[in-house]
């Protein structure tokens, strides 16, 4: 097979192939998370991240090439979540400035879009970080400009600047020895290498399904349609991998799609030599079962019913609805206010964490934090909603400042300045030093430089086995990690808590705040701040509830 120019159509078609085999990988992507804590979210931030722009493109039909760049790049922008999510947008960004200028796209075309994708996403880090995506991505487009000379075929160029792609991610740990340490590739690379590999499978012509939940249409592919539930024909939606006994051959693999066709619709089989993937609608899922199992074994099952998602899908519509059209009978009530010089957005984590927000003068709260990084159209919502000309945006994770920052090259009526608060205690530090009768400017510089000051503790759990700073962890371990390393590891929340502020307090050390996660009780922080004021008599104490997800304490030494 050679193809030696490829079209708007078939590149949607590439496009929403790497979109959907990210979505899948995403869970498998998150494990390769260095920190074996539980909200490793780079396939998550990069799936939803690419999903955005898949349904954009997805709600296309017959379009040109300029309209497909243009709803990748805008929907990857908009939907970017975390880092790895916004380099991922920033690659789309620059690669189709370039293809954006043609109606089909050849070898060197593709290549010159590659060297501008790596050039934008470069541009957007201040300081980059070799062995991440930004490395992948940089050695896939050097491939690129060593074949692009020698070769036409579109077919074997994708393949062979994957394959070096994948050689690349491969060197990752050389490279970053917190990845070698903890025995894995970079995450936000093996995202990027599955979008490229989903995009290649598109290209030779492999069974994918390319529809887009919640759009309206998939590029021109596939139509999807708001349906009633007496409309849904077929009631189960069923999947499952077949593990082969042995290999199908054409006319097996034949007569098994045939017999799907006959019970049900919305088939997709996808087959290689070890097993069968496999995706119908039917209102019997034993038969399928039955004569899959004439084949192998199966694993993955999994059964949904349609009419009951259709009725919780309905009911969560209609409360979407509510809020937003609450949040824009606020955004009103806001507009009629006078417009203020001053106003404050912050990432929030937690009902108590929310309360002290709101009490130190915060406008408007974005929930989501270290358990799901809001989005960049998040944080445009929010810019929305807050009637100031200065607005302070705290993100309050170091996994969000660069989607504020992304968010704040877009507002063009009101100034928007991004404190890199990395924890929620510097977004609370931040807050304190603000002072009401100084300028924007002065505010930032006082509030960035008062970020030094604080040194945040956070108590959770391991997911997974590893070894990271010469630190032995076990799955199910207590791990105390500080700003830049995991500070205890314990069986003991308490102790591992002690022993994490340990490595926190110095000789200079006036204050430790204490906010207790929704699965501590007040006793337990009682307790715990009782055993810290007697081991430092020195510091004062104080306890608040956080009600954060995930982390047992989030702790501030001041």
């Amino acid at each position: 097979m050679e193809v030696s120019t490829i079209n708007a159509a078939v590149f949607a078609k590439m496009f929403l192939a790497g979109a959907k085999n990210l979505e899948a990988k995403k869970e498998w992507i998150n494990e390769l998370n260095v920190f074996p804590v539980p909200d490793g979210d780079t396939g998550t931030n990069m799936s939803m991240t690419i999903m955005s722009a898949a349904k954009a493109v997805s709600e296309l039909e017959n379009p040109t090439m300029k309209e497909l760049a243009k709803a990748i790049s805008s929907g990857s922008l908009r939907g970017a979540r975390g880092n790895s999510g916004v380099i991922l947008s920033q690659l789309f960004r620059g690669f189709t400035k370039v293809i954006a200028e043609y109606d089909e796209l050849d070898v060197v075309i593709l290549t010159e879009a590659m060297q501008k994708a790596v050039e934008t996403a470069y541009k957007a880090v201040m300081k980059p970080k070799e062995g991440t995506i930004l490395t992948v991505a940089k050695g896939a487009a050097n491939k690129a400009l060593e074949l692009c000379d020698d070769t036409d075929d579109i077919v074997f160029f994708v393949d062979e600047v994957i394959k070096e792609a994948d050689h690349v991610l491969s060197k990752t740990p050389d490279m970053l020895p917190v990845l070698k340490q903890a025995g894995v590739v970079d995450s936000g690379g093996q995202g990027l290498v599955q979008v490229l590999k989903g995009g290649y499978d598109s290209l030779i012509g492999k069974e994918i399904d390319y529809s887009i939940e919640g759009s309206v249409a998939s590029a021109g592919v596939m139509k999807i349609t708001a349906e009633t539930e007496a409309d849904i024909k077929f009631g189960y939606c069923t999947e499952f991998i077949i593990v082969l006994n042995q290999p199908l051959t054409e006319k097996q693999e034949h007569e098994y799609k045939n017999f799907l066709e006959s019970i049900g619709d919305s088939i997709v089989v996808v087959a290689d030599d070890e097993i069968v993937k496999t995706h119908v609608h039917t209102n019997d899922p034993g038969l399928a079962i039955q004569e899959a199992l004439k084949h192998g074994s199966l694993s993955k099952i999994k059964i949904d019913n349609m009419r009951e998602e259709h009725q919780e899908k309905l009911i969560k519509d209609a409360e979407k609805l509510a809020k937003e059209q609450k949040e824009e009978e606020t955004k009103e009530e806001k507009t009629e206010e006078p417009r203020k010089e001053m106003g404050f957005i912050s990432v929030s984590i937690g009902a108590g964490v929310n309360e002290i927000f709101n009490g130190l003068g915060v406008d408007y709260i974005i929930e989501g934090g270290q358990t799901m990084n809001p989005s960049t159209e998040d944080m445009l919502n929010a810019i929305d909603h807050v009637n100031a000309d200065n607005i302070f945006i705290l993100p309050n994770n170091k996994n969000i400042v660069l989607a504020a920052n992304q968010a704040a090259s877009l507002v063009e009526d009101k100034k928007i300045i991004v404190i890199p608060t990395k924890t929620i205690p510097q977004g609370i530090t931040a807050l304190i030093n603000f002072i009401p009768d100084q300028s924007a400017e002065e505010n930032a510089e006082r509030m960035t430089e008062e970020l030094e000051n604080v040194k945040t503790g956070q108590v959770t759990y391991a997911v997974r086995d590893t070894v990271i700073d010469d630190k032995e962890i076990k799955q199910g371990d207590y791990m105390g990690i500080g700003d830049k390393s995991i500070l205890a590891v314990g069986k003991d929340i308490k102790s591992t808590t002690e022993d994490m502020v340990a490595e926190m307090v110095d000789e200079e050390s006036a204050i430790i705040c204490i906010y207790y996660g929704e699965e501590v009780t007040e006793e337990d922080a009682n307790a715990l701040g009782a055993a810290l004021e007697e081991k430092y008599p020195e510091v004062e104490v104080e306890i608040h509830f956080g009600g954060q997800p995930i982390y047992y304490y989030v702790i501030s030494v001041e």
